[in-house]
């Protein structure tokens, strides 16, 4: 984990349904707009489709569907994250994220012993600031679902139609 000369990571926090999530910010490569992704057929439920950032086509995962919360349309305030982590990269797909902060390491305690084995795949813990509860993320896990994979798969293999008047 890299950690900062005072002491703590900086963090992007996100909005999503109703709770505060937080991912390093040196996981993050940009924030954007959440425009209209474009569906790609036999993708998992929980990936919108394919959006091109700067020039890069990657998957729209939106992490309500990834966490099992319902869907709710994008507004202005929605952003696509986009993070990269062992030369893969993603969009994911949240209610807000406009707000910084700085959590020191040793402030992120570990989940609750009956919450782990749910939902811990994704969490590295949680922390407090003022009365804010913040869940933070692990991007490394979140992104080593197979499923996300930004590589087209093989084609097919072709097989040729019997001819006419053959029998098969």
């Amino acid at each position: 984990m890299t950690t900062r000369a005072s002491g703590t990571d900086s963090y992007v926090l996100c909005e999503l349904a109703g709770a505060t999530y937080a991912l390093r910010s040196d996981d993050i490569q940009q924030l954007e707009m959440v425009g209209e992704p474009t569906p790609v057929p036999n993708a998992p439920q929980f990936v919108d489709g394919v959006v091109s950032v700067r020039g890069q086509v990657i998957p729209a995962v939106s992490l309500r569907a990834r966490f099992g919360f319902a869907r709710a349309p994008h507004d202005v305030r929605s952003r696509l994250v986009v993070v990269r982590s062992q030369g893969r990269t993603v969009g994911l797909i949240v209610d807000s994220a406009r707000e910084f902060a700085t959590i020191a390491p040793e402030a992120i305690e570990p989940l609750p012993e009956g919450i782990a084995p749910l939902s811990g795949r994704y969490l590295r813990g949680v922390a407090h600031r003022d009365q804010r509860l913040m869940l933070i993320l692990d991007v490394l896990e979140l992104l080593a679902d197979e499923q996300l994979t930004t590589e087209p798969a093989s084609p097919p293999a072709r097989q040729s139609a019997p001819m006419a008047g053959t029998s098969t």
